[in-house]
């Protein structure tokens, strides 16, 4: 078998290592392989390119995926990916640039146009996002990212209207867009519709069912709304699929403690102790967490 057949096999045996046990040791050693038997195979630093960056080793994403641009000059995809490595690692300037190259190479891009415009909303200009991806979707009205990316622009603009319009945009393309579900949820909370608030974190959860803030944001809703124990049970389910969320901890404690002042039982003002230390350990800032500690604190001197 020649060299490049090999390299192939190899490649494949990568994709299959990756897809049943992602970002695994076996996945990068049978990527290395392949480009060991065949340097020029772009696709295997892709893809080894994307599991660095998994894995947040932004060094060595950067090797692979700036190595895809060598062998490929004229794919703008290249570019794009080789500027979000750039993006990860905080480096904007670098990222536009990369950005910028993939639209020179194909300015019908999509991806470059928003990726641009995304640079933009990170620096702070909020007109050059909005022009960015109101071009994007110019170029390819059916486009889903640029359409979130708008209606996450509005959102963070308090711009309710125009964000809940371009949302429900996104998920007329994609019904389970999980993110454009999560924030509508979060956007309905903030105008009081609590109905409509959790109809939307049910269809995250239903879209994906280990969602823990999804679990976390449904308790604080019943909360809010009186339903204690279906609070707890949200809550606990949410600290079930991520013990270490901060928000659900703290959201868990604070209702315990609403409990334990109806009713003082020891044993509970100690679990709730124990789990505001918990919460302090993983973040010593929380001041929620601070602020409950203290009040219990003085109820035990």
């Amino acid at each position: 078998m020649d060299k490049k057949a090999s390299a192939r096999d190899w490649f494949m045996k990568g994709c299959r290592e990756d897809l049943l046990n992602p970002e695994s040791d076996e996945a990068i050693d049978a990527y290395k392989k392949s480009i060991v038997l065949d340097p020029t195979f772009t696709a295997a630093y892709v893809n080894l390119g994307f599991i660095y960056l998994q894995r947040e080793d932004y060094d060595w994403a950067f090797l692979c995926l700036q190595r895809a641009t060598d062998l490929e000059p004229k794919n703008p995809e290249a570019y794009n990916n080789l500027g979000y490595v750039y993006e990860k690692m905080g480096r904007l300037g670098s990222a536009r640039q990369m950005y910028e190259k993939a639209f020179a190479i194909n300015s019908g891009n999509v991806e470059a146009i928003y990726n641009i415009g995304h640079i933009s909303e990170l620096e702070g200009d909020y007109h050059g996002a909005l022009r960015q991806y109101k071009r994007a979707l110019e170029a390819d009205p059916h486009a889903i990212s640029p359409r979130f990316l708008l209606a996450h622009l509005f959102d963070r603009h308090d711009m309710f209207d125009e964000a809940i319009q371009e949302y429900q945009g996104v998920l007329e393309k994609n019904p389970s867009h999980a993110k454009a579900l999560f924030n509508l949820g979060n956007m309905h909370v903030q105008l009081g519709d609590y109905t409509k608030a959790t109809e939307f974190f049910e269809r995250v959860i239903a879209s994906e069912p280990n969602n823990a803030e999804a679990w976390n944001n449904i308790g604080s809703i019943y909360e809010i709304t009186g339903q204690d124990e279906e609070a707890i049970a949200a809550y606990q389910k949410s600290l079930a699929l991520n013990p270490f969320q901060e928000e659900a901890n703290v959201n868990l404690a604070h209702i315990q403690y609403k409990q334990y002042r109806a009713n003082p039982d020891t044993k509970k003002r100690e679990e709730i102790i124990l789990r505001l230390h918990f919460i302090l350990s993983i973040n010593p800032q929380k001041t929620r967490a601070k602020n409950l500690l203290e009040e219990l604190t003085k109820e035990g001197s």
